[in-house]
């Protein structure tokens, strides 16, 4: 093998750093749970292509109600049927792939009307779908990962005190972790002041069902950079919709966001990768094979 001119030596290690600085390596989150064909979720895990998966929905909770998880055609909760799933999110987890509660959703019944209420509701969490004990687990003993906040209604305070109070039970051991899902417009209507403890771990950001804000508008990394520039939290994700049918508008061909828009924010050193609505679309489009190696 020929020697390299020491002269070029500091232009080839300029490229390098170049190649590794601008590509950053992001992964896919998915969210599984509200379509009763979209497979289990052990076999979402061992498709290879989601490094997290969201467990939508627990849509029932605070304000006095007792807390009800709905994973729509998958189980039913009322008679302990979600239980099964313990076994499959430790499948998921021996993967390397992180499982999390999400709570809220586009259609729910859930506010928190206090302090208290968030600390209750931080309480329930920990002993039913985290690392604490009840004897009625919705999905068995499992732990998972951590709680995922789609807050898309309900009251616009306490959220982030129910962060807070999540985040302290980390000191018990295994870390909890704390993802967001806000619409793009910012800042988010009803967890902006949650988004700003710095407690988040990941934030997806929905750039889909809001014109203003996502990639028909030619917006969308003008609100990326004000979202990763803004909001304390560790990784950042483009959400969208898997499908054209997924979500009302925002829908980006698989060519355009590998060719245009993931080049144009993987530079930011907080980007997190893709997260896409919902494994059930996504099956049906195969769009997660399609970007995955661009992620």
């Amino acid at each position: 093998m020929a020697s390299i001119p020491s002269s070029s030596i500091p232009f080839l290690l300029s490229v390098i750093l170049i190649v590794v600085v601008g590509t950053n390596a992001g992964g896919i989150a998915i969210y599984w749970g509200q379509n009763g064909n979209e497979g289990t979720l052990a076999q979402t895990c061992a498709t290879g292509k989601y490094a997290f998966v969201n467990v939508a929905f627990l849509p029932t909770f605070g304000n006095g109600q007792k807390p009800q998880i709905n994973l729509a055609g998958h189980c039913d909760p009322t008679t302990n049927g979600c239980t099964r799933f313990s076994s499959e999110i430790q499948s998921c987890q021996s993967r390397g792939i992180k499982v999390m509660l999400s709570i809220g959703g586009g259609a729910g019944s859930y506010s928190l009307s206090s302090t208290d209420d968030a600390k209750q509701v931080a309480t329930y969490l920990w002993n039913n779908f985290l690392g604490g004990q009840s004897s009625s687990r919705p999905l068995g003993a499992a732990v998972l990962d951590g709680i995922d906040f789609d807050i898309e209604g309900g009251t616009t305070q306490h959220w982030d005190e129910l962060a807070r109070f999540l985040s302290q039970y980390s000191k018990q051991g295994k870390k909890v972790y704390l993802t967001a899902a806000p619409q793009c417009p910012f800042p988010d209507a009803y967890m902006g002041a949650a988004l700003k403890t710095g407690l988040f771990d990941y934030v997806w950001v929905q750039f889909y069902n809001n014109p203003p804000c996502q990639y028909s508008s030619g917006n969308l990394v003008k609100y990326w950079n004000q979202w990763t520039t803004s909001i304390p939290a560790t990784k950042f994700f483009v959400g969208l919709p898997a499908s054209p049918n997924a979500a009302g508008s925002g829908f980006i061909p698989a060519a355009d966001l590998t060719s245009k828009v993931l080049p144009a924010i993987k530079g930011s050193a907080k980007y997190g990768g893709v997260m896409l609505w919902s494994k059930y679309y996504d099956d049906q489009a195969g769009y997660s094979s399609s970007i995955k190696s661009s992620v």
